[in-house]
Protein backbone atom coordinates (compact mmCIF):
# COMPACT_ATOMS: atom_id res chain seq x y z
CA UNK A 1 0.00 0.00 0.00
CA UNK A 2 1.00 3.19 -0.66
CA UNK A 3 -0.72 5.52 1.74
CA UNK A 4 -0.27 5.16 5.71
CA UNK A 5 -3.51 6.69 7.11
CA UNK A 6 -6.04 9.98 6.18
CA UNK A 7 -4.50 13.20 6.58
CA UNK A 8 -7.85 15.18 7.45
CA UNK A 9 -11.54 15.17 6.61
CA UNK A 10 -13.35 18.03 5.64
CA UNK A 11 -16.69 19.71 6.49
CA UNK A 12 -19.04 22.04 7.33
CA UNK A 13 -20.69 23.15 10.74
CA UNK A 14 -22.55 26.43 12.20
CA UNK A 15 -19.82 26.51 14.90
CA UNK A 16 -16.35 25.08 14.69
CA UNK A 17 -15.83 26.56 18.35
CA UNK A 18 -18.73 24.02 19.97
CA UNK A 19 -17.57 21.68 18.08
CA UNK A 20 -14.18 22.06 18.80
CA UNK A 21 -14.81 21.81 22.48
CA UNK A 22 -16.62 18.57 22.14
CA UNK A 23 -14.18 16.97 20.29
CA UNK A 24 -11.70 17.93 22.99
CA UNK A 25 -13.64 16.85 25.57
CA UNK A 26 -14.64 13.39 24.20
CA UNK A 27 -11.36 12.43 22.19
CA UNK A 28 -8.66 14.67 23.80
CA UNK A 29 -8.68 16.34 20.69
CA UNK A 30 -6.00 19.27 19.84
CA UNK A 31 -7.96 22.22 18.47
CA UNK A 32 -6.07 24.91 16.72
CA UNK A 33 -6.81 28.17 15.96
CA UNK A 34 -9.86 29.70 13.74
CA UNK A 35 -8.32 31.48 10.20
CA UNK A 36 -10.06 33.13 7.62
CA UNK A 37 -10.31 30.87 4.40
CA UNK A 38 -11.17 31.48 0.91
CA UNK A 39 -10.98 34.87 -0.75
CA UNK A 40 -13.87 36.42 0.13
CA UNK A 41 -13.89 36.85 3.80
CA UNK A 42 -17.64 34.62 4.35
CA UNK A 43 -14.99 31.45 5.39
CA UNK A 44 -13.36 30.35 7.84
CA UNK A 45 -11.31 27.09 8.69
CA UNK A 46 -10.53 25.43 12.17
CA UNK A 47 -8.20 22.30 12.03
CA UNK A 48 -8.96 19.64 15.20
CA UNK A 49 -6.50 17.33 15.53
CA UNK A 50 -8.06 14.32 16.81
CA UNK A 51 -4.47 11.74 15.69
CA UNK A 52 -0.72 11.81 15.31
CA UNK A 53 -1.48 12.04 11.75
CA UNK A 54 -5.27 13.10 11.18
CA UNK A 55 -7.04 16.30 11.84
CA UNK A 56 -10.64 17.51 10.91
CA UNK A 57 -10.74 20.64 8.71
CA UNK A 58 -13.86 22.42 10.02
CA UNK A 59 -15.53 25.01 7.89
CA UNK A 60 -18.09 27.91 8.62
CA UNK A 61 -20.09 29.55 5.47
CA UNK A 62 -21.61 32.29 6.07
CA UNK A 63 -24.72 31.36 4.57
CA UNK A 64 -24.28 28.24 3.61
CA UNK A 65 -26.83 25.59 5.07
CA UNK A 66 -25.38 22.05 4.26
CA UNK A 67 -24.38 21.61 8.61
CA UNK A 68 -28.23 21.90 8.80
CA UNK A 69 -28.89 18.87 6.45
CA UNK A 70 -29.06 15.34 8.75
CA UNK A 71 -31.12 12.53 7.19
CA UNK A 72 -31.16 8.69 7.82
CA UNK A 73 -28.22 6.37 7.76
CA UNK A 74 -27.34 5.53 3.56
CA UNK A 75 -29.08 8.86 3.09
CA UNK A 76 -26.60 11.25 3.81
CA UNK A 77 -25.32 11.73 0.67
CA UNK A 78 -21.71 10.17 -0.64
CA UNK A 79 -20.05 10.11 2.80
CA UNK A 80 -22.38 8.86 5.30
CA UNK A 81 -20.54 8.79 8.62
CA UNK A 82 -16.54 8.71 9.36
CA UNK A 83 -14.90 5.39 11.66
CA UNK A 84 -12.61 6.37 14.24
CA UNK A 85 -9.85 4.23 15.24
CA UNK A 86 -9.35 4.39 19.66
CA UNK A 87 -5.92 3.82 20.42
CA UNK A 88 -6.27 0.83 22.48
CA UNK A 89 -9.29 -1.03 24.33
CA UNK A 90 -8.65 1.60 27.50
CA UNK A 91 -9.05 4.48 25.03
CA UNK A 92 -12.23 3.38 23.65
CA UNK A 93 -13.74 2.08 27.32
CA UNK A 94 -12.92 6.05 28.15
CA UNK A 95 -14.25 7.55 24.94
CA UNK A 96 -17.66 4.97 25.12
CA UNK A 97 -17.86 6.63 28.77
CA UNK A 98 -17.18 10.14 27.86
CA UNK A 99 -19.79 9.46 24.40
CA UNK A 100 -22.63 8.35 26.92
CA UNK A 101 -21.16 11.58 29.23
CA UNK A 102 -21.80 14.28 27.04
CA UNK A 103 -25.35 12.61 25.82
CA UNK A 104 -23.43 11.85 22.12
CA UNK A 105 -24.19 8.49 22.55
CA UNK A 106 -26.79 5.95 24.35
CA UNK A 107 -23.48 3.49 24.42
CA UNK A 108 -24.22 0.64 22.55
CA UNK A 109 -21.52 -1.45 21.62
CA UNK A 110 -21.78 -3.26 18.14
CA UNK A 111 -20.24 -6.53 17.43
CA UNK A 112 -18.33 -6.72 13.94
CA UNK A 113 -16.35 -9.48 14.51
CA UNK A 114 -12.83 -8.64 14.64
CA UNK A 115 -13.63 -5.06 16.37
CA UNK A 116 -16.34 -3.42 18.40
CA UNK A 117 -17.55 -0.42 17.74
CA UNK A 118 -19.72 2.48 19.17
CA UNK A 119 -22.13 5.32 17.37
CA UNK A 120 -22.42 8.51 18.16
CA UNK A 121 -23.48 12.01 16.88
CA UNK A 122 -21.49 15.54 17.57
CA UNK A 123 -23.10 18.53 18.25
CA UNK A 124 -23.58 19.10 14.17
CA UNK A 125 -25.52 16.04 13.99
CA UNK A 126 -22.73 14.11 12.29
CA UNK A 127 -22.84 11.15 13.22
CA UNK A 128 -19.20 9.05 13.83
CA UNK A 129 -18.41 5.53 14.91
CA UNK A 130 -15.71 4.90 16.85
CA UNK A 131 -13.67 1.06 16.60
CA UNK A 132 -11.33 -0.80 18.22
CA UNK A 133 -9.67 -4.31 17.65
CA UNK A 134 -10.87 -6.70 19.64
CA UNK A 135 -8.57 -8.16 22.29
CA UNK A 136 -7.24 -11.78 21.73
CA UNK A 137 -7.48 -13.78 24.90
Amino acid sequence: MLLDGINHVAWISKDAARLGRFYAEVFDADVGPTRTHGDDGTETMTSIRIGPHTELNIFVIEGNTEAERQTPMWGRGRIDHVGLQAASQEAFTAIRQRLIDTGASDGTINDFGAVQSIFFRDPDGLEGEVLVAKSVT
